[in-house]
């Protein structure tokens, strides 16, 4: 089992113990989206397992917004379907100095349900 494997497990696991995953937003309800680092012409939306890991993004140009929970609930029947009619990625407990996963948002699903 490869590292990026590992990660996704632990991901799946947390985040059905945790019924929540978590992203940033802004004041005006603005979600973090960004390029793509494995995909040209692809954006992006992290989201993390937990709170502690997503608060550690909010530098830089992402100073400006907050650590927000999203109910796995609300994740699995509105945000999957949205983000894939979009064409946006999941960016999966993104890291700051390691390759992310990045992966479409129907498969996460699945793999989330399946767990």
């Amino acid at each position: 089992m490869s590292d990026s494997d590992n990660k996704f497990n632990d991901f799946v696991e947390l985040v059905n113990e945790e019924e929540q995953v978590w992203a940033l937003q802004n004041q005006e309800g603005e979600w973090v989206v960004c390029d793509s680092s494995e995909y040209e012409d692809a954006d992006v939306m992290p989201i993390w397992g937990n709170a502690d890991n997503a608060k550690s993004f909010c530098i830089d140009e992402w100073q400006d917004y907050q650590v927000a929970s999203i109910t796995l609930e609300d994740f699995l029947e509105e945000w999957i379907s949205d983000l894939n009619t979009d064409g946006v990625l999941i960016g999966l407990d993104w890291q700051l100095d390691a390759q992310s996963v990045e992966m479409d948002p129907i498969t996460v699903a699945k793999l989330i349900v399946k767990a």
